[in-house]
């Protein structure tokens, strides 16, 4: 395959990673699960696809930038959400040759921890009352 086929598979191989975790999103959405202070995302089981091919580094961090369009906390979780899922990705890929017992278990927790740290500081910041903290109890100051 030359390099211009190489690039051109690369480009179709995110884009569909995009597109799938987009309409995953969606689906995630109508069941009022993808945005808010609970997260359930369809499209988070993509996150794995690093482990077996580069493109889905592009492909799942566009793919979450434009789910996260509609997001109920609009630009924050453009920028934020995106940029941990462009993380996890990445750590994803580059943590995919270590494995344990035979499987790559420490890049497929990579996108649980950056999530539960980034989504956690966003919920944190934005959904709780003022005055309570990440765990609910109410500060005294």
């Amino acid at each position: 395959m030359s390099k211009k086929q190489n690039s051109i598979h690369f480009i179709i191989e995110g884009a569909l990673i995009a597109a799938a975790y987009v309409g995953l999103t969606m689906i995630s959405n109508l069941l009022n699960l993808a945005f808010g202070p609970i997260q359930l995302r369809i499209s988070e089981a993509l996150t794995v696809l690093p482990v077996f091919t580069p493109a889905a580094i592009p492909g799942l961090a566009i793919g979450c930038f434009i789910s996260n369009i509609v997001s109920t906390i609009g630009p924050i979780d453009m920028v934020f959400g995106t940029a941990a899922t462009l993380a996890a990705a990445a750590l994803t890929y580059l943590l995919r040759k270590i494995c344990v017992k035979g499987l790559p278990l420490l890049s497929v927790l990579s996108p649980v921890v950056l999530n539960a740290i980034v989504i956690g500081i966003e919920i944190d910041l934005f959904f709780l009352p003022e005055g309570a903290d990440l765990w609910g109890f109410v500060s005294s100051a």
